[in-house]
């Protein structure tokens, strides 16, 4: 069975206000909308994600939607809601068995939701996440200029329920559901859509703090969350290990550590193919749980064609500032039979601190033999390990 995920962000937010899209304000210290995408990406049981976005976003879309190691598709954002995941849904490939949409303004959202979602919406067909209602529920009518409103009947609270995001459908159930789109049916989700094509749509329990951020007043709401939920999923100290191995070859410099190594060759890669910067961008941005190399910097990019390491581990510092950690120590073990690497540590050590922003201090380099072991050790290859310890940045 394969799962596509649709991000609902096509829409500027008409009651939120602003200069920009709610979906790009940030709480705790990232994008609502990275979010939101992040958590699909990450999913297990997510093999593409969609993203309907607004033309000034998909013109130039933010960085954490440039790249990605599964299918990431941007598509124009309609009108409405039901346009943007029409679009989006159009996007989809064709060997898709279930669709899971989710807002782009619901951050919150858990893998577990998302897992359920998906579960149900498998053996029922719809499924939607949803919340019993705690409060006494009323109808009203508004009078006059609708300043005043009077009840009109209270609804039975153990009926009422109030819908979420994630949704899930097989492919079927929201190709019946958006086809009414066409003839004209204006709703504010697909689960709506699907109940009028005739579908039943089976209830998942959502969760409270799967808050949709809809007004400014929101924000500060969400910021409680971002700020509770990190403090409960994760110790102030992360720890991230990286490796990385390249084919000596000839006709290519030898670039460790950012610093350039008198040899007589040099290592093959799509960038420059240090595997020191390579290494040690794995530790840090696997300590920040925030993927590895391969998902931000891809090999297939044109854009990264003999890039300079350095400026890819900038970039990974970047990524792991924006999620509120620092850089405590990096260890790095370089494995190699020739050359060797003891006269470059200190020259390494710095030009790696000028780059990610920490003190020279912080960055340990040894050398290491595989004496005379494997392709590393018959000096065809040099590899390297690093470890990363990150804490948490005070507030």
């Amino acid at each position: 069975m394969r799962t596509a995920a649709i991000v609902a962000a096509g829409g500027h937010g008409q009651r939120f206000g602003g200069v920009r899209p709610k979906q790009l304000y940030e709480v705790g210290g990232r994008a609502v909308l990275e979010r939101s995408v992040a958590l699909l990406l990450e999913h297990p049981a997510v093999d593409e994600v969609v993203v309907a976005l607004p033309p000034e976003v998909l013109a130039d879309p933010p960085p954490y939607l440039r790249v990605s190691v599964k299918p990431l598709r941007l598509v124009p954002g309609g009108a409405r809601r039901q346009d943007s995941v029409s679009n989006a849904f159009a996007a989809t490939s064709d060997d898709i068995d279930v669709v899971v949409i989710h807002d782009a303004v619901r951050p919150f959202a858990s893998a577990d939701l998302v897992s359920r979602t998906i579960a149900a919406a498998v053996e029922s067909g719809a499924a939607v996440a949803a919340l019993a209602a705690r409060d006494t529920i009323k109808r009203v009518r508004h009078a006059g200029d609708a300043s005043a409103a009077f009840v009109q009947e209270t609804l039975p609270r153990s009926e009422m329920y109030l819908a979420q995001t994630p949704q899930a459908f097989t492919r079927r159930v929201l190709r019946d559901a958006l086809a009414l789109v066409e003839q004209g049916h204006d709703v504010t989700d697909e689960a709506t859509l699907a109940e009028r094509a005739g579908h039943p749509v089976r209830v998942v329990e959502g969760e409270l703090s799967n808050i949709k951020i809809t007004l400014p007043a929101d924000l500060p709401v969400a910021e409680v969350i971002a700020r509770e939920g990190s403090a409960t999923s994760s110790a102030p100290f992360r720890v991230g290990t990286g490796y990385d191995l390249h084919r000596l070859v000839d006709g290519r410099p030898l670039i460790l550590g950012g610093v350039p190594i008198a040899f007589d060759r040099g290592l093959q890669g799509h960038s420059d193919a240090d595997v020191v910067c390579h290494a040690i961008t794995d530790a840090v941005l696997g300590a920040a749980s925030a993927g590895d190399i391969g998902r931000h910097f891809p090999d297939t990019d044109p854009r990264y064609a003999n890039a300079s390491s350095l400026d890819l581990l900038r970039q990974a510092m970047e990524i792991v500032r924006d999620r509120g950690l620092s850089v405590i120590n990096v260890d790095v073990v370089v494995v190699a039979e020739k050359p060797k690497v003891a006269p470059y540590i200190d020259a390494m050590c710095a030009r790696l601190a000028e780059f990610m922003g920490v003190d020279a201090s912080c960055i340990s380099i040894k050398g290491k033999t595989n004496e005379g072991v494997d392709a590393t050790g018959r000096g065809e290859a040099i590899a390297t390990h690093a470890v990363a310890l990150l804490c948490k940045r005070s507030q």
